[in-house]
Parts: C-alpha cells; structure tokens; sequence
C-alpha cells in the first residue's frame, strides 16, 4: 500500500509557474516509476509525465514539453512537477500516481489531486 498527498497547486496568470509536489508513505517509494496526470471537467484523464525508478529517464506528452519538469528525491519519498510557462489550458485537477510501469499509463495507487488554475 502506498499513500500519496499533493501539495502546491493553486491560482496563477498565464505565464506563471507552479512547484507540485507528492509525498509518499507506506511501501518503499524508491521502487516505483511515477507519474503526474491531469484531468479537466469533461475531458478524460492525461497522463502529463512520467519519471523512472532512479529518476534518470523522464518522458512528458507533448503539450508540456519544454515547460514542465518531473523530478525525483527518493530519500525524501516525494516526486516534483515544476510547471512553467503556463497556459490557461493546463487547467485541471492534477495528481500523482504509482505506475504499473514506466511506460504504463496505468497506476494502482493514486493521490486526491491539487486543483491548478490558471488565469487568461
């Protein structure tokens, strides 16, 4: 069992950035790929990036590239989303998840969101 808390999100403008941050508890973090996923009202869920083991490999889908960055602290149990250049459509309820795999858009274990908001 792994438990998983966000923190960070909130309101910004266009332009602006935001740190996400997920603390891990329970099961030994360091041995799951992570990922961060968002989802608007009405629109289905997206896997946004995702972070191996070791946090040496990261990929993101390709509206955020180049503007977020996920990053890793294993002894802290915590995976980051440092989000800049933001735009009002990334828009959306984010969370962090354990993946099944690093490349898997599946997870078995997911946190309760922070809201992102971000103004025109």
């Amino acid at each position: 069992q792994v438990q998983l808390v966000e923190s960070g999100g909130g309101l910004v403008q266009a332009g602006g950035s935001l740190r996400l941050s997920c603390a891990a508890s329970g099961r030994t973090f360091s041995i799951y790929a992570m990922g961060w996923f968002r989802q608007a009202p009405g629109k289905e869920r997206e896997l946004v990036g995702a972070i191996s083991l070791s946090g040496s490999s990261t990929r993101y889908v390709d509206s955020v590239k180049g503007r977020f960055t996920i990053s890793r602290d294993n002894a802290k149990n915590t995976v980051y989303l440092q989000m800049n250049s933001l735009k009002p459509e990334d828009t959306a309820v984010y969370y962090c998840a354990v993946l099944r795999h690093y490349y898997s858009h599946e997870y078995d274990y997911r946190g309760q969101g922070t809201q992102v908001t971000v103004s025109s």
